[in-house]
């Protein structure tokens, strides 16, 4: 009977730290709209067939349309946005490596003035964005966890993923105006994320290294105002530093670097960008279920008109559970 005791009180244990790792790998699933910047920790393997559901919100200002991943500046202008994500994630095992699939939705509001070939429009627009498709699989590191002794074993030492990101063009749009939530052509990315674990995989002691080289393609847009718009694949490097403070509050150091994107209207070419943001990200888990996190992300080289200018303040809440981990808490009430 002892030995039932214990084993019952070790897979509690470690069901609630499955569950801790599950909040910290999804909880920011819906930042990439706002900088197009992935947090720190999401791409964390965690237990197989955990499932997150988070709600995001977002305030964002800047000189560029936060609902538009290609970051197109326009010059002068002051865009106020306020965006609600929602999103389901779903971790897996395929050829015995970590994966996971994910589907995006954002939605809200948009309003400033835009200049589009000379004419200047004071705008404003509101609705569902362009949903967002997500693929990733872990190509070096730690095999699939796929039981709770996989968890109690994992580190991740020097892992690198494959990413790939599909954006839907069935989004809110009106092509009698250049500001809408929807983009009205397809874009995708294509990604490497690399975890580096810096010391020991202990909870409250964790740190990392991430790195996510990344590149952003875009098809056309044939109906922008009466016009076709064209922009140049963008490369993007995010880099976080993250590290617990205590088992359930952890915080990291962010930044990204933008390069290429250059945008066409009717042969017309602006810009293309070349700049940094930085920003930090504190996240704090509530109970085995619930993840909360708060973070600010800012552009810094930013001071002539056609530099990308984004600042962003963001909250998110998320809802996780795995099947095997609520099935073992309900045996220990019982």
């Amino acid at each position: 009977m002892y030995t039932n005791q214990g084993s019952m009180k070790q897979v509690v244990i470690w069901s609630r730290l499955v569950v801790v790792v599950t909040m910290f790998a999804l909880g920011a699933l819906c930042q990439r709209p706002a900088l197009g910047q992935t947090p720190a920790r999401f791409y964390w393997d965690t237990l197989s067939g955990s499932n997150a559901v988070p709600l995001i919100y977002e305030s964002i200002s800047g000189n560029t349309n936060p609902f538009d991943p290609a970051h197109t500046v326009t010059p002068g202008a002051n865009f106020d946005a306020n965006l609600a994500i929602a999103g389901y994630a779903r971790t897996f095992s395929l050829f015995d490596r970590a994966a996971m699939a994910a589907i995006l939705l954002p939605m809200g509001n948009i309003s400033g003035d835009v200049s589009v070939a000379g004419n200047s429009f004071s705008q404003s627009a509101n609705g569902f964005g362009d949903p967002m498709l997500e693929f990733n699989i872990n190509v070096i590191g730690p095999r699939a966890q796929k039981t709770l002794p996989d968890v109690q074993r994992y580190e991740p030492g020097f892992s690198v993923d494959l990413l790939a990101d599909l954006a839907l063009p069935i989004g809110d749009y009106d092509s009698n105006q250049p500001l809408n939530v929807g983009q009205n052509r397809w874009y995708g990315r294509l990604g490497m994320p690399i975890i580096w674990q810096l010391g020991a995989w202990v909870p409250g002691r964790r740190t990392t290294l991430e790195f996510l080289p990344a590149v952003w393609i875009f098809g056309d847009n044939d109906d922008y105002v009466g016009q076709t718009l064209e922009t140049d694949p963008l490369f993007q490097l995010d880099a976080h530093l993250s590290r617990d403070f205590t088992e359930r509050l952890w915080g990291s150091l962010d930044a990204a670097w933008y390069n290429g994107g250059q945008a066409t209207i009717n042969g017309v070419q602006g810009k293309k960008l070349d700049n940094l943001g930085i920003g930090l990200t504190l996240g704090y888990t509530i109970n085995e279920n619930l993840n909360l996190t708060f973070g600010y992300k800012s552009t810094i080289n930013d001071n002539a008109p056609d530099d990308l200018q984004m600042d962003v303040f963001m909250a998110t809440l998320v809802f996780g559970w795995h099947p095997l981990i609520e099935g073992s808490r309900r045996l220990k009430s019982e």
